[in-house]
């Protein structure tokens, strides 16, 4: 039997308008070429659809079984129809994250609130499980939206600026260095470094200051959370460093000195890597539009 999603349409429009004139009316065909649409599909079937003789038109036991289809089937085509439409306009649609960066979690998340807010249709995750292997996740199409500071020129990917940044050191009150206008490499070498657990190819204070300086702290330790990384310094157990955003709710308490780092400061850029394609969707430009301005605010606390 070959069954097309018309005929659905047409057994559903007939049970529902109890006669062919009525549904021919609602789906904008003739009465004779529903009359002979049903009769195709009967000799298809090999029995009679409808009671014709009763009045309104009623299904008969194959018709009910073709009705329970078309009322199980036809909504779901709707419903993909609607999702394509809305695909199609840049309204809904899927953003998977990747985020090569622990602290970004203080800004991400009131960006995801707003972002939600305003674009209810797309479906959003935060692909933990990829944080190390994240460019490679956005090209095999795992995630869309990979947060970086750490940019590479790769065919089919775009890294968009977001804002800069300020890494800055963090020790303890009555710490040997509190004193200090600012903290260069040499001054490491006596500390014990508390940093997120990644490699040091990602974190700022290697990249940016120890390793061109040739300079090995005394030891280091992996610490998974911020809130805890800044309670181990402020027992005395380390010093750290830290974005500028995450540090902004810590200026005023009297456990912890914050320092530039170097002289005049150092600057790190963040970056939203996505594939070429995806750039001009209005969603993903709303993103980035977003994960410009709310860890401003935070820098700005």
């Amino acid at each position: 039997m070959y069954l097309e999603f018309r005929h659905l349409r047409s057994i559903r429009a007939i049970h529902e308008a109890g006669g062919l004139a009525r549904a021919a009316d609602i789906l904008n065909i003739t009465q004779s070429a529903l009359s002979h649409q049903i009769k195709g599909l009967e000799d298809q079937v090999g029995m009679e659809l409808f009671q014709r003789r009763s009045k309104p038109m009623r299904l008969s036991p194959a018709g009910l079984k073709l009705l329970r289809l078309a009322e199980r089937i036809l909504p779901e085509i709707a419903a993909t129809e609607e999702e394509f439409r809305a695909m199609q306009s840049g309204r809904s649609g899927r953003m998977h994250i990747a985020i090569e960066c622990h602290a970004c979690f203080d800004w991400l998340f009131p960006v995801l609130d707003s972002f939600r807010g305003a674009w209810p249709e797309v479906d959003v995750d935060i692909r933990l499980r990829l944080a190390f292997d994240a460019i490679e996740a956005l090209r095999r199409e795992e995630v869309d939206f990979v947060i970086s500071s750490d940019p590479v020129a790769l065919p089919g990917v775009t890294f968009t600026p977001l804002f800069d940044y300020e890494p800055k050191f963090v020790c303890a009150r009555g710490h040997r260095l509190a004193e200090n206008d600012w903290i260069e490499a040499e001054d490491f070498a006596d500390e014990i470094v508390l940093h997120y657990p990644v490699e040091r190819a990602k974190l700022d204070i290697f990249t940016q200051l120890l390793t061109p300086a040739r300079v090995e702290p005394r030891g280091t330790r992996p610490v998974e959370l911020t809130e805890v990384i800044l309670m181990l310094v402020a027992a005395g157990r380390g010093v750290t460093v830290l974005p500028d955003w995450v540090l902004g709710k810590y200026k005023s308490n009297p456990d912890y000195v914050i320092r530039p780092i170097t002289e005049g400061g150092l600057t790190k850029r963040m970056y939203a890597a996505t594939r070429d394609e995806d750039v001009a969707k209005p969603y993903i430009a709303h993103m980035m539009r977003l994960s410009r301005t709310e860890p401003v605010k935070l820098q700005r606390a």
